[in-house]
C-alpha cells in the first residue's frame, strides 16, 4: 500500500525521475514496488528524466503508454497504465501538478468480453461526415474493408500498395524481424489483406504525388527531440507514421458520446464488426478464416455472433409453409 508522502524540491519544481524515485519509495509491498519499478523505468526515459513534472501535458502520458505498450496484451497495456494511473495519483496526493492520462487512453477490455458490433450505416455515416479529413476517411474504410488489425494498416507503406489488384502485403501478427550473426534483418512473415471500391477510390487521393514511404502519416513534423526510424518518416515530406494512439484518439474524437472523450469508438470495433457483417452473411468458416488469416478455428468463431436481423431471418425458415 503506497503511502503519500509530502514532496519538495530546492528549486519548488519535481522532476520527473525524482517524483518517480519518491513514489517507489513509498510503496512498501516488495512484490508491487518490483512490477511499478520496471514499469516507471521504462516510462520516466519516455518523457524525460529532467524534465519538470508539471510540464507534461496529457497527451505526452498517453504517447508514451502507446509507444512503450501500445501493441501489448490487453493485460499488459491494463497492468502498465494502472502503475502510472497509481503514480500520478499519488503526486497530485503529494501537492504537485502532475498530468492526468488522457481519456482517450482508455483500459482495454479483456479478450473475453464483447466488443461492440456497428453497424454497416453506422460506418458509412461515419465516413461520409464532413468533419472527417480524407486521412482518416481512408483509415476507417480500410480497416472495415481489409478487417485488418490497426498496427497492420499503420505499418503499410505506399511502396507495398498493388493498386490495380486492390490488395498489398501485411507483416503478420506476431512476426519478428530475423537476426543473424547479430544484424537485425527487415524481413518479416508477410500476409495479403484486400479491399474493395470505397477503398480504391479514396487511396488515389491520399497518396497524391507520393511514392514512397508510410502510407498513413501525421499532419505536423515531428518535435527536435522525436527520435524516428527512416521507415517512420515520408523521406519526401518529412512527415512521421501515425501511431496507434493517434489514430484511437482520432476515432475517440469522432464518435464519442456527447463531446465525452474516452467514449468513442476503438479502432479494433472495425475489424470485429467487418467479420461479424461476413459471418451474418453466411460466409463459409474456411472462406472466412482466409479474410480474417486466422490460425485457429475457435478464435475464428468468436465472431460469428449473429445480430437481430440475422436471427429473425433464419427464424423465418421455421415458419409455417402454408403462410
Amino acid at each position: 500500500m503506497a503511502t503519500v508522502v509530502p514532496l519538495k524540491t530546492a528549486s519548488g519544481a519535481a522532476t520527473v525521475r525524482t517524483a518517480a524515485d519518491r513514489y517507489l519509495d513509498s510503496i512498501t509491498v516488495a512484490n508491487t514496488r518490483r512490477s511499478y519499478t520496471t514499469t516507471l523505468g521504462k516510462v520516466v526515459p519516455e518523457l524525460g528524466e529532467g524534465r519538470p513534472l508539471s510540464s507534461l501535458a496529457d497527451d505526452e502520458i498517453g504517447q508514451a503508454l502507446e509507444q512503450l505498450w501500445g501493441t501489448a496484451a490487453a493485460s499488459t497495456w491494463n497492468a502498465r497504465r494502472g502503475a502510472v494511473g497509481g503514480w500520478l495519483s499519488w503526486c497530485h496526493d503529494s501537492g504537485l501538478q502532475p498530468p492526468h492520462i488522457p481519456a482517450w487512453c482508455k483500459r482495454m477490455p479483456d479478450p473475453g468480453s464483447d466488443t461492440p458490433v456497428r453497424s454497416k450505416t453506422a460506418i458509412d455515416r461515419l465516413i461520409a461526415r464532413r468533419d472527417v479529413a480524407l486521412r482518416e476517411k481512408v483509415t476507417y474504410r480500410m480497416l472495415y474493408e481489409t478487417v485488418a488489425r490497426a498496427d497492420e494498416l499503420l505499418g503499410i507503406n505506399i511502396e507495398d500498395l498493388n493498386l490495380p489488384a486492390r490488395q498489398c502485403p501485411v507483416k503478420a501478427k506476431g512476426a519478428k524481424a530475423v537476426r543473424r550473426r547479430g544484424q537485425a534483418r527487415e524481413d518479416y512473415a508477410t500476409e495479403t489483406i484486400y479491399w474493395d471500391a470505397g477503398t480504391a477510390r479514396l487511396l488515389p487521393r491520399l497518396i497524391g504525388e507520393r511514392t514512397r514511404g508510410p502510407l498513413l502519416v501525421t499532419h505536423r513534423r515531428p518535435g527536435p527531440g522525436k527520435l524516428l526510424t527512416p521507415r517512420d518518416a515520408c523521406p519526401d515530406t518529412g512527415l512521421a507514421r501515425l501511431s496507434y494512439g493517434q489514430l484511437r484518439a482520432l476515432l475517440d474524437r469522432h464518435t464519442c458520446v456527447g463531446g465525452d472523450e474516452g467514449t468513442g469508438w476503438d479502432p479494433h470495433e472495425f475489424r470485429h464488426s467487418g467479420l461479424t457483417h461476413l459471418g451474418e452473411q453466411g460466409v463459409s468458416l474456411l472462406l472466412f478464416m482466409a479474410k480474417s488469416r486466422h490460425k485457429s478455428v475457435s478464435a475464428a468463431r468468436k465472431y460469428f455472433k449473429p445480430g437481430a436481423a440475422a436471427l429473425a431471418e433464419v427464424t423465418s425458415l421455421l415458419a409455417p409453409s402454408d403462410r
